[in-house]
Formats: structure tokens, sequence, C-alpha cells
């Protein structure tokens, strides 16, 4: 609390002012409702000034040179109080937007290991990435027990994602304990989201919707599958020579063993390259609930991907499609 004080053997005045801090706190969550707000900003809380004490010397009370002195007085000590609101205005508004600045700008790659890693090279597709065999956390490590349930397999045999069978999984592997998922999958870009053929016109938000809208197993329209999935962060990277659009997102599922209740939500980093008229995709995944746990080792996967030159092991997409094995 700032206390302002007027310190005089002959005043009358009591503290002019007290004020407590701004006291800004933290933003709530907003992920749990269906409506998908964007990720969450925290402000820290702006500590008040130090105390601040006037002094003024009256003379005799009662004479006119008393008065006056006691008027010069109680305006300095409003320009004071003034002057000090001012300053804690201008440190609240600063402290929030350097916090939201730094908020905004969320990281989706992780570039340096964090621990152990597998390699994953898909020959027939042409790509490759790491996954972690641990996550680094507090106070040990958790292992992660992968089953590869999809191994990779071209994508005329590939199981579809919905029932247009546009994108189909490639491969996949997944962590039941952990409900943790990695899958690769290729389909075709969606132009009713995607205005532009070049690629170098791409935004990586119109590429995470052409995606995601493709992916959905729902039974509505485009705009509809759009508007089910909530893109927290996005943006484009290119490397040797392939442009890699990145994108963070949430959707909501069904309840699970762990988690019961409607209030399920999966938390997913993903990237997407393309190749030859078709987008490759890596999704890795887990549940909301756990993402702080996970989220490190599924950026590491992410950031990992990169698309292989081909091989004599190579199937094309648009390669007999006809053929199921």
């Amino acid at each position: 609390m700032a206390s302002f004080t007027c310190h005089c053997p002959c005043s009358q005045y009591s503290p002019a002012l007290s004020r407590d801090g701004p006291g800004l706190g933290s933003f709530s969550q907003g992920r749990r409702s269906a409506a998908f707000k964007q990720l969450p900003l925290q402000a820290g809380k702006v500590q008040p000034p130090a105390r601040l004490s006037l002094s003024c010397h009256a003379s005799s009370k009662g004479s006119p040179q008393a008065e006056q002195e006691e008027n010069s007085s109680v305006m300095h000590r409003r320009e004071a109080i003034a002057m000090g609101l001012a300053a804690m205005l201008s440190t609240a508004v600063s402290s929030m937007a350097a916090n939201a600045d730094s908020a905004g700008a969320t990281d989706l790659v992780q570039a340096e290991p964090t621990t152990a890693t597998a390699v994953q090279v898909d020959e027939i597709n042409a790509y490759s990435y790491l996954y972690s065999t641990a996550a680094a956390t507090d106070p040990a490590p958790i292992q992660l027990k992968w089953v590869e349930s999809r191994k990779p397999e071209r994508y005329s045999s590939a199981a579809p994602l919905a029932p247009d069978a546009r994108q189909r999984i490639v491969s996949e592997r997944i962590d039941f304990k952990n409900n943790v998922v990695v899958s690769v999958s290729v389909g075709p870009p969606n132009f009713t989201l995607l205005k532009s053929t070049e690629t170098t016109d791409w935004d990586a938000k119109d590429v995470a919707q052409s995606v995601l809208a493709d992916k959905s197993t729902s039974r509505l329209t485009t705009g509809q599958r759009v508007a089910e999935i909530s893109i927290l962060n996005s943006h484009t990277e290119e490397k040797d020579g392939t442009r890699y659009w990145y994108y963070e997102y949430l959707t909501q599922k069904s309840p699970t063993v762990t988690q019961k209740g409607l209030d399920v939500y999966r938390h997913s980093v993903a990237v997407t390259a393309e190749r030859e008229g078709y987008l490759y995709s890596l999704n890795a995944s887990t549940l909301d609930s756990s993402w702080e746990k996970f989220s490190p080792a599924l950026k590491q996967t992410v950031s990992s991907f990169q698309m292989l030159p081909v091989t004599d092991e190579y199937v094309p997409p648009y390669k007999d499609p006809w053929r199921f094995w």
C-alpha cells in the first residue's frame, strides 16, 4: 500500500491517499471453452511504489502567511499524488505489454534434444524424424514405451482419416499409457482454403486449416470442420531448400479412461511440407492436461522432421492408386 503523509507540527491533515497496487493478477486460461480461445497470456503483479513522505514547514497557525503556506503545501501534495499514480499506471501498462509480447512469440521448435531419442526413417514416403524415448520431467524422466501401430506404407494402402479419404496415415506410433501419439499423414492440398497454387504464397495458418479440415471425421462442411479446431500458433521456415509450415492447435475429444467428462482436449504440434503436389504432415499430440510434461519431447519430434531425397524404395502418392498392398 502506498501512503502519502504531510508531516508538520501544525498540520491537521491525515494521510491524503491510500491505494492498493493495481493487482493485475493472472489471466485465466481459456482453453476449456468450446470457442477455443487463444493461448493465455500471463501478467505478473506490479508492486506498488515505496512509501512517499512529503514534509511542509508552516509557520504559526492562523496568520495569512500560514494559510498561504498550507494552501501551497496542499497543491504540492496533490501534484505528488498525481505523479505517483501516473508512475504506477505506466509501470502496469509496460509490464502487461512486455508479457504479452513474450507470450505471443510461442516457440514451436525444440532445437536441442532434451532426452534420449530414436530415429524413424520411412523410405517408402521419403521422410525421417526423431522421437524421444523419455520425457524430461521432475523428479525423474517418464519413460515412453512406443508401439508402432502403423508401419510405414504407401499412400494408396494407408488408412484414411476422413470419409473422403483425402488425408491418410502412412505411419503412426503410440504410447498408450501416457496417451501420446506421433503420426505422419499424406494428402492433397485443400484449395478451398489455400487460395493460391504457389507454395511460396501459402501462410502457415492456411496450410494448417487445409490439413486439419481434411483430417476431420465429422460429416460437416469444410467451414464447420475448421471451426472445430483452435489454431494457437503458426509460422513458416525454410530448411535445405524445403519450406516447412509449423502450427500448434487444440481439438475437443471424447472422454478417456484417465480423463472423464466432456471437457477433454488434445493438444497438438505439427509440421507440414509439400512434394509433388501432396502435403506430408507430422502430428505429435497428447491430452491437454499432460501438455506441460510432454511438450518439449513433442516439439523436438516436430523440429526434427525432414523430407529425404527419394530412393528406389520411394512410392509417390499418385502411383497405382488402385493398389492396396
